[in-house]
């Protein structure tokens, strides 16, 4: 096993003495995992953070990406003074196994032929990717994250690693998300999925050996979800009817509405970073996820005693992961006896709100991780002092 830095950040490999054997019986060796830190972590290891990222996140939380040259996908939350301050805590992202930026996943040499692994790698869920995740902290050498945090199948990750690891969570913070993934969300999914299968360039699979890739297909899959990832109001308020560059319709089917031209340019900026199988295991991964059928369908028990302190926010205007399902959280981990906080923020930004600039989310961590750090013994920020 080995740690190295690499060309999209760090990176350690787990040989074929450590595998990583998958819910659904498959395996995983050598296994590689893509990670980023910012921060130090103290002499007490007691300040490291986990940032668990979304569908099509990777580990570049809070540095430009390598692919885009844009800020990481965390970028207005991790940096110094910010409410994951990287002079205070040491923040820890990792790409998830399954994923196409670093660690092992379908675009990844199978070692058994020599080829990429297309289809042959084997279906992954959201447990697995926090397996592979407290593998990395191993090596790290922490016993107990400080906090981990998420939001969308970043927040599966959490309760997660809180469901499977308590004892190491000291602190976790589920954002905008649910403790299963819903028929409607599965739907969404599948469509995605037939978008980019469909495409002739997918070649079932196999396009990165013939030298092709399913972009159309892809780029398809993308605007379909993105869709789901903003609200109505959002949408009405940027776009509205207004048409693209022009004074009236041209009676085609060309981008006339500005809105097309968006989500087309989504489409087609997705491509340029994101392999098209890794979106087919991950969009899977959440699929499967269903945390309270590991416990008999009660989802208190996966919480059960458990002394993690819990901060579960939602956004009122997000429909993918709406309210009731971050409700039904706090629910079953008030009748699991846990240390909950609850905070429904109101942002017309729908599901993404958790990325962009939003005071009270911002306030709401900053509280949540100052709270946290004076229970766990951490000293204040700079400047300040705790009464």
């Amino acid at each position: 096993m080995s740690a190295s830095d690499a060309q999209y950040g760090k990176f350690v490999e787990f040989g074929a003495d450590r595998p990583l054997v998958t819910d659904g019986g498959g395996c995983v060796a050598p296994l590689t995992i893509g990670f980023q830190t910012y921060g130090e972590l103290n002499a007490a290891r007691s300040n490291a953070i986990l940032l668990c990222h979304a569908l099509t996140g990777d580990q570049h939380a809070a540095n430009l990406h390598p692919l885009t040259g844009k800020p990481g996908w965390w970028d207005v939350m991790v940096g110094p003074g910010k409410p994951f301050d990287t002079e205070r805590f040491f923040v820890i992202s990792s790409n998830v196994v399954g994923g196409c930026l670093g660690t092992t996943g379908p675009a990844s040499t199978n070692p058994a032929t020599g080829r990429p692994y297309g289809l042959d790698f084997p279906v992954v869920t959201i447990r697995d990717m926090v397996r592979a995740q407290a593998m990395l902290i191993d090596h790290l050498g922490i016993e107990t994250l400080f906090c981990v945090a998420g939001g969308s199948m970043g927040g599966m990750q959490v309760l997660q690693w809180a469901a499977s690891y308590p004892e190491r969570v000291f602190s976790a913070m589920p954002i905008a998300t649910a403790p299963k993934h819903s028929s409607q969300n599965i739907a969404f999914h599948e469509v995605g999925r037939q978008a980019v299968m469909a495409d002739p360039d997918w070649r079932g699979g196999r396009y990165l050996e013939q030298g092709v890739r399913p972009e159309k297909g892809l780029a398809v899959a993308r605007m379909a979800a993105h869709i789901t990832y903003l609200s109505e109001p959002a949408l009405q308020r940027k776009f509205g009817r207004n048409l693209q560059d022009r004074a009236a319709p041209t009676f085609s089917f060309d981008a006339d509405f500005q809105i097309e031209n968006y989500l087309r340019y989504q489409g087609m900026a997705f491509v340029d970073r994101f392999d098209a199988n890794s979106y087919l295991y991950v969009t899977r991964a959440c699929d499967y996820f269903d945390l309270a059928a590991d416990y008999g369908g009660a989802l208190a028990q996966a919480f059960q005693g458990t002394r993690t302190r819990f901060c579960v926010v939602s956004f009122n205007s997000d429909w993918l992961y709406p309210t009731s399902a971050s409700r039904a959280i706090v629910h079953a981990l008030n009748a699991g006896g846990a240390s909950v906080s609850f905070v429904e923020i109101d942002s017309d930004k729908g599901h993404d709100a958790f990325l962009v600039h939003e005071p009270e989310f911002i306030a709401t961590t900053r509280g949540f991780l100052e709270s946290a750090a004076a229970a766990r013994g951490l000293p204040p920020r700079a400047g300040e002092t705790r009464a």
